[in-house]
């Protein structure tokens, strides 16, 4: 037989008597304490899966854009990873890129770019380190951020 409020809320379980102490309860008007510094902040991550196709999109204030599938976009984030079946096309401005699929368009990396051997970059390419597998294709005009630059370099990427 249920019981009032036993559907959607379970009832409070009843230790056994002697056993268990009872439970300190928080006062109701205390408010949770903020996160005190940045590293407890949780990673934005965002994750475009296999057979995803994105059209049109800005993506902004993102830590982690990993991409399985296919995004059209213009990206300002801290990493991108395309995987190996992924594709991205259009504007990008990250710290780091890891790419082992396809990137076609803009893209500038502040720190260092990897590109694996079944990587293929298209497009205008600037960095401030470059790692290229064997293998890898990098295609159009290719040039390297001063160091100067690479600290100067706004972090908002605005579509032209």
């Amino acid at each position: 037989m249920l019981q009032k409020n036993s559907f959607f809320r379970p009832p409070d379980p009843m230790p056994a008597r002697g056993l268990m102490p009872p439970t300190p309860q928080a006062p109701a008007h205390e408010a949770p304490k903020p996160a005190e510094k940045a590293e407890d902040r949780k990673e934005a991550k965002l994750i475009v899966g296999p057979d995803i196709k994105m059209k049109g999109v800005e993506v902004n204030d993102c830590d982690t854009l990993l991409v399985e599938g296919r995004i059209e976009a213009t990206l300002d984030a801290r990493v991108l990873q395309i995987a190996e079946k992924g594709v991205f096309s259009g504007t990008v401005a990250v710290d780091n890129a890891e790419i082992h699929g396809r990137l076609e368009g803009e893209l500038t990396v502040r720190k260092q770019l990897v590109v694996h051997a079944t990587g293929r970059v298209s497009g205008k390419l600037r960095y401030a380190r470059i790692k290229v597998e064997e293998g890898a294709e990098l295609a159009g005009e290719i040039s390297v951020l001063e160091k100067s630059s690479a600290n100067l370099l706004p972090k908002r990427v605005t579509p032209s």
